[in-house]
């Protein structure tokens, strides 16, 4: 029996999936988290051979006594997962140190975290790139904002999602960060008039797709967290030809195997210099799936079983899953504190034949995804828009 160790099993709470389809397979599920074993969901416990509870996934000195614990008591690992972007350093690590061979190990981590390499990878995928600066000083921000202009983007090098990403469109604003960032390396980059594409894909170990999907976000998720915004995206009906190129492209330039993959790419709203409308080009690459509830909207809106899929692949290199009906599934992300002239009720009444989840954001993902999610299928763009359009409408 092989061992996988699953990192976080308990966090997103959908994650308990990953591990009830490993389980199914065949693999004797180990986890580590930091939550308490009587907190566990009873379908996570059920799919668990056992559970190491730390103090918390910070300290890499106890997860890595976790690791070591399981090894003696099992064995060899096999496989250390957390599907988190949180994590992926962390579990390179781990994989490293334990010389577990699957997944990626510390020497891979540059390329796929840090915003600056991943460009290299994007120009060998033959997709293009928005210009960037890495910040060091004023006199050197000033001088790529004189060939760039205003407004620019900046954020963490090595960061997660849209945290601690600013737009700035003047001097003033630049001196500004300068003066209250944080003690990390930030990159700077042209500004880009687009909506975000995204490509969705469990990759085999030969390094082919076996599902593909994607979702469009039409606001940016920076702004929604700066301006504490509601958030809006979709699972597309079916894969734009030039989205599943370039991430096919992209898949091929890193090289990547055996992954549940989140890429994003910018689809340009108005010519530019980067590009032409409607042009897709490069944002920044996830090795992991999707965030928060969007592996359950990649099943509602291709009416598959995504955890399976991806539990398949890792067992035994491929899976019999097949899409069905496909739709477009759209999320919506209010705000407590808001009053809106629909009420959830109001809501449940006019979508409930279209509802797929009506509940809470989880906090920790709530920034970038508002407090209150509505999650709805729908056949036709336009029930999909009008859905929007009432859900988000402000007294």
């Amino acid at each position: 029996m092989k061992n996988f160790i699953f990192v976080s099993p308990n966090f997103p709470t959908n994650y308990r999936n990953f591990c009830r389809e490993l389980k199914n397979n065949g693999f004797r599920v180990l986890g580590i988290g930091d939550c308490a074993y009587d907190e566990l969901l009873p379908e996570l416990k059920s799919s668990l051979e056992e559970y190491y509870k730390v103090s918390t996934l910070e300290n890499y000195d106890e997860v890595y006594r976790a690791v070591a614990f399981f090894t003696f008591k099992y064995g060899r690992i096999d496989y250390l997962e957390s599907n988190n972007e949180y994590w992926l350093e962390r579990d390179a690590m781990l994989r490293t140190d334990f010389n577990i061979p699957t997944g990626f190990h510390t020497c891979d981590i540059k390329g796929i975290k840090y915003k600056s390499e991943m460009k290299k990878y994007y120009k060998k995928a033959g997709v293009k790139v928005a210009r960037h600066y890495i910040v060091k000083t004023l006199a050197g921000c000033k001088k790529f904002i004189a060939e760039v202009g205003y407004p620019v983007i900046v954020k963490p090098d090595n960061g997660v999602g849209a945290n601690d990403t600013h737009k700035l469109s003047n001097e003033t604003e630049l001196k500004a960060f300068l003066k209250n960032k944080l003690p990390v390396t930030y990159i700077m980059e042209e500004f880009i008039d687009a909506e975000v594409n995204s490509y969705d894909a469990i990759i085999d170990a030969n390094g082919f797709p076996v599902f593909e999907s994607g979702n469009i976000t039409p606001k940016s998720l920076m702004d929604v967290v700066n301006e504490n915004g509601e958030c809006v995206l979709y699972i597309d009906k079916e894969l734009a030809p030039d989205v599943r190129d370039v991430g096919r492209k992209t898949v091929k330039a890193f090289g990547v195997k055996s992954r549940f993959v989140h890429f994003e790419f910018f689809r340009l709203l108005s010519d530019q210099h980067i590009g032409k409308k409607g042009e897709v080009v490069a944002l920044e690459v996830n090795m992991r799936p999707c965030g928060g509830i969007s592996p359950d909207m990649l099943n509602y809106a291709n009416s598959t079983d995504v955890y399976k899929i991806w539990a398949d692949m890792i067992a035994f290199g491929g899976t019999s899953v097949q899409p069905g009906e496909k739709f477009y599934c759209g999320f919506v992300g209010r705000r407590t504190g808001k009053e809106y002239v629909y009420s959830e009720q109001d809501i449940i009444d006019k979508y409930g034949a279209n509802l797929k989840t009506v509940g809470k954001v989880p906090d920790a993902l709530s920034g970038a995804m508002g407090n209150l999610m509505y999650i709805a299928n729908f056949e036709t763009k336009k029930e999909l828009d009008e859905f929007y359009s009432e859900t988000l409408l402000v007294k």
